[in-house]
């Protein structure tokens, strides 16, 4: 049982005990949650600890996922908070639609979208899955059922969305869909020598494209230090209406008893990569799949980095600042010895989250993933953690697994009101270990309230 509820990423310890969502249910209407005993589990998607609760339980909210109802003319879904993106692409793409904003998995359920408002691939364009939230309900320690909307308890909303869990058990939610010619796509590869020819790209790219990121080949250095390719996207006006099979024929079988992505790997891997992928500049069309889930189609992929699994570190920082830091965060690993097996690179736009820890925001946002090599991996995410909130920027909660609290403070400075609208009977690791061991009185809580 305890396997089924690890973090995606394995570097941190299974839950130590999980019920299911009727249970939970049941105890929260009755009045009978304890302080700190709870917190919502979707599909295990998380790098983190965000979704972990080693004091109390998880709930396993998978049982709860059905897709309740459908406006084909409006794209607005409502569906249970348990019901995976894939299932939710399947039902909309023979009318047209297709979620406005989707994460690099479409194994996540709805409800995991919504408490980690997480983003895409067009940022600039639709903002992050909480701006496409129209209500939902929420079940708290006090055997209320709230609606949540901009009209209904709006603070709740507010604290919910990108509240990672916290306020309570999510039940349903309505979400607007995006209409779309096909779910097919147009992608364009552009390779760049350095990151000053992406930063010269970067802003055009966006203004002329619904997707656009990046993949930096983070071992090159000297000069050939930021060398990449831009991919960017858009609907094909005549391409496919139906969703494709979920997941791919690939999986690692079995876990290593080490990290097979090496650095040598990782180099050899970096220049097939970059030789295949910049030979074809030309417009394709593709599925949606290889687009937005490359990942999807190998299964449990994540055994590749052995049995104490992987860090990702997610930092976003201000435009301004960006052609600095970003070069400094890649030095910072290549110094350290550290090989990032993806490291994705792409801007974020201005369009505001109702959240009131909503990660993106205006500027650069650049994602690591480190195999777990114990203390020296750590200490280079210490330091990424320092030049990321000395420019002024964030380092991402859900994607983290041993951020401290004064990292979550530089970050989010709304933390304080997230506190406020807590469901007491709901905690998270990740939560304990940053916002629990600061001193709510001398940080302002009562003045958030």
């Amino acid at each position: 049982m305890a396997e089924r509820f690890l973090s995606f990423g394995l570097a941190t310890p299974p839950a130590p005990r999980a019920i299911n969502a009727g249970e939970a249910i049941a105890l929260l209407k009755g009045g009978q949650a304890k302080e700190a005993s709870l917190l919502a589990y979707g599909n295990g998607r998380s790098y983190g600890d965000s979704c972990q609760n080693q004091a109390g339980a998880v709930v396993d909210m998978r049982t709860l996922n059905r897709i309740r109802a459908f406006d084909a003319e409006t794209g607005v879904l409502e569906a249970d908070a348990g019901v995976l993106l894939s299932d939710i692409i399947a039902h909309a793409a023979p009318y047209g639609f297709f979620p406005a904003v989707v994460p690099g998995t479409q194994f996540v359920t709805l409800g995991g979208a919504i408490a980690n408002d997480v983003h895409g691939k067009n940022h600039h364009r639709r903002g992050t899955f909480g701006c496409h939230v129209e209500s939902f309900t929420l079940l708290r320690s006090d055997g209320n059922t709230y609606r949540c909307s901009a009209t209904d308890n709006p603070r709740l909303l507010a604290a919910t969305i990108g509240g990672m869990g916290l306020t309570g058990l999510m039940l349903s939610a309505s979400i607007r869909l995006m209409r779309v010619p096909s779910l097919d796509i147009v992608e364009k590869t552009t390779p760049f020598r350095d990151l000053g020819e992406f930063f010269d790209l970067a802003a055009a790219a966006d203004q002329a494209n619904e997707y656009a990121v990046a993949w930096i080949d983070q071992l090159a250095g000297g000069r050939n230090s930021g060398r990449g390719l831009l991919f960017t996207g858009n609907h094909a006006e005549h391409g496919s209406h139906a969703a494709s099979r979920a997941g791919g024929n690939l999986s690692v079988p079995f876990q290593p008893p080490f990290n097979v992505l090496n650095r040598p790997f990782l180099t050899a891997f970096n220049a097939a990569y970059r030789w295949k992928k910049g030979q074809a500049t030309a417009p394709r069309q593709t599925g949606y799949h290889g687009f937005f889930f490359p990942l999807d189609g190998v299964r449990d992929w994540n055994r590749l980095y052995g049995p104490r699994g992987l860090f990702q570190h997610q930092s976003v920082v201000p435009e301004e600042a960006a052609h600095s830091v970003v070069p400094e965060l890649l030095a910072a690993a290549r110094r350290a010895g550290q090989g990032s097996f993806l490291t994705v690179l792409k801007r974020f736009g201005s369009i505001r989250s109702p959240a009131l820890l909503s990660f993106p925001r205006p500027g650069y946002t650049l994602t690591l993933d480190f195999p777990n090599k114990g203390a020296a991996t750590l200490a280079l995410l210490g330091e990424l953690d320092r030049i990321t909130v000395a420019a002024g920027g964030a380092v991402n909660p859900y994607k983290d697994a041993r951020m401290g609290a004064a990292i979550l403070a530089a970050s989010f400075a709304d933390w304080p009101r997230l506190e406020v609208l807590r469901d007491p009977a709901f905690m998270s690791d990740f939560w304990a270990r940053t916002a629990g061991s600061i001193d709510l009185r001398r940080r302002g809580v009562e003045a958030a309230e």
